[in-house]
């Protein structure tokens, strides 16, 4: 594993995306364990994508229109579905303090679908992985499953961290109602934006 692939992977998990909203979100609004169960929601949720590029899978969904664009539409709608909810006060992010003991499965769940509704994950990796395998090395499935393994790890430990600070932060602020509700108010519009991002974009 080269230290080019460890630089670079750190560099591509440290960009906020909107696994890192998500984690700080659940951070700010229900601390630092939901936070640490969001963080492995949103790792769980490249699996399938680290999988996908790894057999071959990924250049089929960037093939098929069809197929990327409904994965696509539908990660879409969800990311403004949970603007919706935060709106609300419903659903796995919440600023309500009598909300903090609902279930982690649902901060899990969450996590997970935003990631796996994503498709450009798995270009991603389908273009990402490869660079870091020489070519005609034997036991090359291997050597990408090995990187993917390795990228997950650094992504769970930064988000974690994302998280803790978001969860400190939310500490400071969350006696506010005011700034609750700017909190609120805010996490919905990103959420919206990403979404909105995600449908108008290309490959």
């Amino acid at each position: 594993m080269s230290p080019e692939f460890l630089v670079t992977a750190l560099i591509v998990v440290l960009i906020p995306g909107t696994g890192v909203v998500y984690t700080i979100a659940t951070g700010l609004a229900r601390g630092r364990g939901a936070s640490v169960f969001a963080a492995f929601g949103c790792t769980l949720g490249i699996v399938p994508h680290i999988l996908a590029s790894v057999l071959g899978l990924a250049a089929i969904l960037h093939t098929s229109a069809l197929l990327f664009q409904g994965l696509k539409y539908a990660g879409a709608a969800y990311l403004i579905f949970l603007a919706w909810q935060t709106l609300q006060e419903k659903g796995p992010i919440s600023f309500k303090s009598d909300d903090v003991r609902r279930s982690m499965a649902g901060v899990v769940r969450t996590g997970f679908l935003i990631n796996i509704l994503n498709p450009k994950l798995s270009i991603f990796f389908l273009a990402f992985l490869p660079q870091f395998v020489p070519t005609g090395a034997n036991g090359a499935i291997t050597q990408m499953l090995g990187l993917g393994g390795m990228f997950m790890a650094m992504t769970f430990g930064v988000f974690v961290v994302y998280g803790a600070f978001a969860a400190w932060a939310g500490q400071k602020v969350l006696g506010s109602a005011s700034i609750m509700g700017w909190m609120r108010r805010t996490t919905a519009a990103v959420f919206a934006g990403l979404g909105l991002r995600l449908a108008l974009s290309e490959r």
